[in-house]
């Protein structure tokens, strides 16, 4: 178990799948920590739930890709915990279509957030990092598919692979401040990003039946079946923990085997 005590960390996409299990180990680990996401209501129910467990969290709405948004969190995250520590930049959505109508509008939407919300958070929290004089960590959620193409979700893909040159170039830009920039690249994980994206995709005639798509997309996972959230979040804990102080500008593939890289 990493030792996180006291440590003040931002989780955007927080209230929700992989990022609600980042938070859980998180708060677990000792941490104090900010559920940032677009639908604030649940960021603070969620919130509300851990500080009855005994937890030191504050749920935050805010857009990722919208600039002052984030400075506003650094705002209100500072004000509350008197610095960031940490920040997990994990909030992104999908939008399957069959690669043929990939239109304007599906392609900046999924990079608007996926990329430019990974952009901006690191500009931000990392301003306030280096103002700050006390180094930090940045943690960023890529995929599998940032290292390979598919055809249903081409856009995603781009995305991700933006956010794995982001994170080289962040931590190429932030090292001197002694900030750490890396990634994890999950897999398939059973989350309710999955639901969504069998039924778009039931919608767009490319599959037939809710689990048909995460049942041959997890063919090929060595070790037998999707990840949970809980499957990832030993690692995030450990990146967020002094234990990765000298690992920078490095995407760790967390997927069960699917890519061997």
């Amino acid at each position: 178990m990493a030792d996180l005590k006291k440590r003040s960390v931002i989780v955007t996409g927080g209230a929700q799948g992989l990022g609600a299990g980042i938070v859980r180990r998180l708060v677990q680990d000792g941490a104090r920590v900010a559920i940032v996401d677009l639908k604030g209501d649940e960021a603070e129910v969620f919130a509300a739930e851990l500080r009855k467990s005994g937890h030191d969290a504050i749920g935050l709405k805010a857009d990722v890709a919208n600039r002052a948004d984030m400075r506003g969190v650094v705002k209100d995250v500072t004000a509350a915990f008197g610095g960031i520590d940490v920040l997990f930049n994990n909030a992104g959505f999908n939008k399957p279509v069959p690669f043929l109508d990939v239109d304007e509008d599906n392609f900046n939407a999924i990079m608007r957030v996926n990329a430019l919300g990974v952009l901006i958070g690191m500009q931000e929290v990392g301003k306030a990092m280096i103002a700050r004089g006390k180094g930090g960590k940045i943690i960023n959620t890529a995929s599998i598919a940032g290292r390979q193409g598919y055809a249903e979700f081409a856009p995603y893909c781009a995305s991700k692979a933006a956010v794995i040159s982001l994170t080289q170039a962040a931590a190429r830009e932030f090292g001197k401040h002694k900030i750490t920039v890396n990634g994890i690249a999950p897999g398939v994980v059973i989350t309710p990003l999955w639901d969504g994206l069998e039924q778009d995709m039931i919608d767009k005639g490319v599959i037939k039946q809710k689990g048909e798509f995460i049942q041959s997309f997890s063919s090929g996972i060595l070790l037998g079946k999707p990840a949970t959230p809980e499957d990832l979040s030993g690692l995030t804990s450990f990146l967020a923990s002094d234990d990765a102080d000298y690992l920078t500008g490095q995407i760790f593939m967390c997927d069960g085997g699917m890519v061997l890289v």
